[in-house]
């Protein structure tokens, strides 16, 4: 399935332009163990539902952003350079408290 991704540089794009990176989570510390550098590296939640997750605009400006979508239909909340990205919502929170698109 195809969709429209808002690069916070360049603008609309078509998907096929980006590298999905993951999903967003906490770096390990800077000496991890291997059981940390795993779970890091290969355990993922994959929820059927909202999720941030890296992006990589290769066909474009180069840069790495992150965006909020919806994995079961592919919507877009926003999209933000790491710097701008807004803190995260409790579990159960009404509304997402996010820019509708990047900075």
């Amino acid at each position: 399935m195809s969709f429209v991704l808002l690069c916070p540089n360049c603008g609309p794009r078509e998907v096929t332009d980006f590298s999905f990176g993951g999903e967003l989570g906490a770096r390990p510390p800077a000496r991890p163990s291997e059981r940390d550098l795993n779970a890091y590296t290969y355990m993922r939640r994959n929820v059927a539902g909202v999720q941030r997750e890296w992006w990589y605009h290769g066909s474009g400006c180069r840069s790495w952003f992150v965006a909020e979508r919806d994995t079961t239909s592919n919507v877009v909340s926003w999209t933000a350079l790491p710097e701008a990205v807004p803190e995260a919502i409790p579990a159960g929170a009404v509304g997402s408290g996010a820019p509708e698109t990047g900075p």
